[in-house]
């Protein structure tokens, strides 16, 4: 007789998902996640390491993504490594103990693909979201992914055919926030919300969402928005602080003899790019979000003398601002480390303000290019990934 075929496992109606994200990018990411799996699976668990964003949607954090933020590799790192690895011990001993349907880890790729492994070869399925840049720097990561992953959510459309050069299953999920940003955003109702009056010329300046970078950026920024003011004193300057590191902002725009020129709100980042004809942005995820808003920017940065040291023979391309990076082009002005001087910080913001009233065509070009960059990221991000989730669940 025949044997009978096997029978393919029933996934979990309401599955127990473990989620880590570090810092404040990876939080929005994961509750963007969040939302579409707690449609799909209402009853859906989930804990691990997260923040507020991911909290709104039931999670429960053993301890706050900030931990997980570190910048650099020298000093940086090392002050806070026995922290870092202690916790991501006492994560493992209690994902181990008892294990989840599946594992997800979100951005942090140094923190999670350890955690990825050791569960992955523990019989735990594992997700990461958010490619590792394996094609800007540290190519060498693409076998740690490989011995980690099960399957990765990419946000941008050209990672999964590199990642199956390697033998890596990956899915194009599309970028969330390309989602949650208008193509069109309302600058008008954003300066209400501000205070802000509707021919204001308004400065962004965001100098990042951790403790480094604000070390290494925030006095410069505020040192360059002097100069900006000095040359056009009508120009308004805000600044969208993360909560924590308000004080730490307050005091380099008070060293920089700026405090009382400047606007400080918690938060609110995006109605800030929203509201601001020009930003001058620490590189990172926020830079991408300006283009979203489609506000020309001056993308910066800064670190130790040691990690610069070690980052830099790591580099694959010319390029270090996501904007540039996705259309392969300088599209907008990127002043690395040194070149990162006030000076010329402020001169590249002015030229952008002068552009701005004196190059019209040149203005809509740059606008046409975010929005081309905005197309090509705008997908059901929440569906296509919780759809791969529930193939990978179902295996």
């Amino acid at each position: 007789m025949q044997a009978a075929p096997p029978v393919a496992p029933v996934p979990q109606t309401q599955p127990n998902i473990a989620m880590v994200a570090g810092e404040a990018s990876g939080d929005l990411l994961a509750g963007l996640m969040l939302e579409g799996l707690k449609a799909r699976w209402p009853g859906l668990t989930a804990a691990g390491i997260g923040g507020p964003q991911m909290a709104r949607h039931g999670f429960e954090a053993w301890w706050p993504h900030y931990k997980l933020s570190v910048h650099g590799f020298g000093w940086e790192v090392l002050r806070r490594y026995r922290e870092i690895v202690g916790i991501r011990s006492q994560l493992q001993v209690r994902l181990l103990a008892k294990k989840p349907d599946v594992f997800i880890g979100v951005d942090a790729p140094d923190f999670n693909l350890h955690v990825e492994r050791n569960l992955r070869q523990a019989g735990v399925k594992t997700v990461h979201f958010v490619c590792p840049s394996i094609w800007a720097w540290r190519p060498e990561r693409i076998e740690k992914i490989r011995a980690s992953v099960d399957h990765v959510l990419c946000i941008f459309p050209f990672e999964p055919e590199l990642l199956a050069i390697h033998g890596i299953n990956a899915s194009y999920v599309g970028h969330p926030l390309a989602n949650v940003i208008a193509l069109e955003p309302d600058k008008a109702a954003a300066r209400a919300a501000l205070g802000l009056q509707p021919d204001d010329r308004v400065l962004a300046i965001l100098p990042g969402s951790r403790a480094s970078e604000v070390q290494h950026l925030a006095l410069c920024f505020f040192e360059a928005a002097a100069l900006v003011k000095r040359s056009q004193e009508a120009i308004k300057l805000i600044v969208p602080a993360v909560p924590a590191l308000r004080g730490a902002i307050e005091r380099a725009a008070q060293r920089a003899g700026m405090l009382d020129q400047v606007q400080i709100v918690d938060g609110q980042s995006h109605t800030v790019l929203a509201a601001c004809d020009v930003t001058l942005i620490a590189s990172g995820t926020a830079t991408l979000e300006a283009a979203l808003f489609k506000r020309p920017m001056v993308i910066a940065y800064r670190m130790g003398w040691l990690s610069w040291r070690i980052m830099r023979p790591k580099q694959l391309q010319p390029w270090v601002g996501l904007p540039n990076i996705l259309s392969r082009d300088f599209i907008v002005p990127e002043l690395i480390q040194d070149r990162a001087s006030p000076p010329a910080l402020a001169n590249a913001v002015l030229q952008w303000f002068a552009d701005i009233s004196d190059q019209p065509a040149k203005m809509a070009a740059l606008q046409r290019q975010f929005l081309a960059l905005h197309h090509s990221l705008r997908r059901d991000t929440s569906q296509l990934a919780t759809d791969a989730i529930e193939k990978i669940l179902a295996r």
